[in-house]
């Protein structure tokens, strides 16, 4: 048995030169993640605070944080999180 990530709501600070876009097209290469959204929820002179919201079957949550890292971008906090559990197929 294994259980995996479905969905993920993440807040999120990045540097404001850090396009949404780009970090969109970033997490959507992730293994596991189907869809992505991303909300500006505050601005600030250097940083802006965003709401992340990931979707897929199996989500790799290190590589998740790996890619936000990567764009300059640090976890506030995981706010939601959905998960399933599957059976191990059998040999």
């Amino acid at each position: 048995m294994s259980v995996n990530i479905r969905r993920l709501v993440v807040d999120s600070l990045k540097p404001r030169e850090s396009s949404i876009l780009d970090l969109s097209r970033t997490l959507c290469k992730v293994a596991g993640v189907e869809e992505v959204d991303i909300n500006v929820t505050e601005v600030d002179a250097k940083t802006e605070t965003v709401k992340v919201i990931i979707r897929g079957t199996n989500i790799d949550y290190d590589g998740i944080c790996k890619s936000l890292e990567d764009h300059g971008a640090s976890i506030r906090s995981v706010d939601e999180i959905s998960v399933k559990k599957t059976k191990a197929k059998s040999r």
